[in-house]
C-alpha cells in the first residue's frame, strides 16, 4: 500500500491549508462562536477564490462542472477544510461548494433540467428524507411512510424525522413504501416543499451548536409519477448510491478537526506552567498526547486506504465503514483529551474546542451510527473472511 502523496496533491493540500488559515479563520474573530454561516458579502469572495483555485464544487462530477478530483485528494481537502471553528458543521462555510444530493445525478434529463441544474447553480436547495420516527439505521424495514398510486400521481402519507434543511429547501428526496416489506418495497420521490400536503412540523434542536433537524409531515401529498427518481421499488438502491464514497470525506472531516485540537493541546502544554513546570513535562499529559497521536495516525491511514481502494475501482464498502467508525470514535477521544489538557479554557467559548466536542459527538451517529458500521464490518468478516 503506497500512500505517498504526489507533487500535485501536496500542492493542493498546501493551497487549501493556506486558504483556511488566511481567508477563513480571520473571519471567525467577528462571528458568534456558534455561527453556522457567513454573511453573503463575506462568502462571495471566498467562493470566487475557490473557483480560481479550480476547486469549487468538490462533490460534483466533472461532467457536471465539478473538478476532476480523486477520492484521496478529496479526503485530503476535507481534512484541511475542517480545521477551523465551524469546520465540522460547515467546512469553510461551503466556499468549496455545498453538499449536493448525489442521488440527483442519476435523475432523468427532464428531472435534471428542473431540479439538478438549478441546484448546482445555487438557485435551489434540496433535502434528503429517509429516516423516520420508527428508525433510521434500518430504513429498508423501518420506513412506514406510504405512497399509493392514484392515476398519474402518487399520494404520500407519513412522517420523516431528523431531516436537515427541509425548512429552507425548495425540494427534496422523500423515500416511501410503495410495496411490501424489505428493500424492494421502497421508492424515492422528488417532492417540492410548496406542494399542498407538505409541512415542516417542527424544528428539532440537537446537541450540535448550530445544527438542528426537522420533522416533516406528509398528508395526502400528491406527487406526479414522473417525479419518481430511478425505478419504482428502487429507492433503497438510490439511498445507498454513492453513500460509501461520501462516507470517506465525512470521516476525513472528523480527522481534520481532531488534528487541529491536538496541535492546540501540544502548543498549550508547552506554554502552560503549573507548580513550576510546564504541562508537557508531566507524564500524565505526555501520555495523553501520545494517545492522541496514535489515534490520529491510525485514523489517517484508514481514511486514505479506503479512498485509495475506491480510486482503484475496487470494492471499498467495508473500508469506508472502518474509516468512518475509527475516525469518528478516535476523533472524539482526541478532542476530549485536548479539552482536558486545556482545563477550564477547554470548555470556554474563547476556544473552538467545546464546539468541536459537541459536534464530533454527533458524528458517531451521522452517516450511520458506529454500531451499524460494526454490523457492516462483521458481515464482511463472517460472510467472506478478512482479505
Amino acid at each position: 500500500m503506497d500512500l505517498a502523496l504526489s507533487d500535485e496533491q501536496r500542492m493542493i493540500v498546501e493551497m487549501v491549508r493556506r486558504f483556511v488559515a488566511e481567508e477563513v479563520v480571520p473571519l471567525e474573530d467577528d462571528l458568534d462562536p456558534d455561527a453556522d454561516e457567513l454573511p453573503a458579502e463575506l462568502l462571495a469572495p471566498l467562493i470566487e477564490k475557490t473557483k480560481a483555485m479550480g476547486l469549487y464544487g468538490l462533490d460534483t462530477p466533472p461532467e457536471y462542472g465539478g473538478p476532476d478530483i480523486d477520492l484521496v485528494t478529496r479526503s485530503l481537502i476535507a481534512i484541511e477544510c475542517s480545521q477551523h471553528r465551524a469546520g465540522l458543521y460547515a467546512p469553510c462555510y461551503y466556499a468549496f461548494g455545498g453538499a449536493r444530493q448525489a442521488q440527483m445525478f442519476e435523475a432523468t434529463e427532464p428531472q435534471k433540467e428542473k431540479y439538478l441544474y438549478p441546484m448546482l447553480a445555487g438557485e435551489l436547495k434540496a433535502f434528503f428524507a429517509l429516516s423516520e420516527p420508527s428508525g433510521g439505521s434500518d430504513p429498508a424495514r423501518a420506513i412506514q411512510t406510504r405512497a399509493v398510486r392514484d392515476g398519474d400521481d402518487w399520494v404520500l402519507n407519513g412522517t420523516k424525522l431528523w431531516i436537515s434543511g427541509a425548512d429552507r429547501a425548495d425540494y427534496g428526496l422523500v423515500f416511501a413504501r410503495t410495496g411490501g416489506p424489505g428493500r424492494g418495497g421502497v421508492t424515492c420521490f422528488i417532492v417540492e416543499t410548496d406542494w399542498p400536503g407538505f409541512k415542516v412540523r417542527r424544528i428539532v434542536h440537537t446537541l450540535r451548536s448550530a445544527k438542528y433537524a426537522t420533522e416533516i409531515q406528509l398528508e395526502d401529498l400528491r406527487v406526479p409519477h414522473e417525479n419518481i427518481l430511478g425505478e419504482e421499488g428502487g429507492g433503497f438502491a438510490i439511498a445507498n448510491d454513492r453513500l460509501s464514497r461520501q462516507r470517506v470525506p465525512y470521516a476525513a472531516e472528523c480527522l481534520g478537526v481532531a488534528i487541529k485540537a491536538h496541535e492546540m493541546a501540544v502548543e498549550y502544554s508547552q506554554l502552560r506552567e503549573t507548580f513550576g513546570a510546564t504541562l508537557s513535562s508531566r507524564q500524565g499529559i505526555q501520555w495523553m498526547l501520545v494517545e492522541n497521536e496514535i489515534d490520529l495516525r491510525s485514523a489517517r491511514l484508514l481514511v486514505l486506504d479506503a479512498a485509495a481502494k475506491a480510486d482503484r475501482g475496487e470494492s471499498f464498502r467495508t473500508e469506508s465503514a472502518i474509516a468512518k467508525l475509527v475516525a469518528a470514535e478516535a476523533g472524539g477521544r482526541v478532542v476530549d483529551r485536548s479539552m482536558q489538557i486545556h482545563g477550564g479554557l477547554g470548555v470556554a467559548k474563547d476556544l473552538p474546542l467545546e464546539r468541536w466536542y459537541r459536534e464530533i459527538r454527533i458524528r458517531r451517529i451521522g452517516e450511520g451510527p458506529s454500531e451499524v458500521q460494526k454490523h457492516v464490518i462483521a458481515r464482511d468478516i463472517l460472510g467472506a473472511g478478512l482479505r
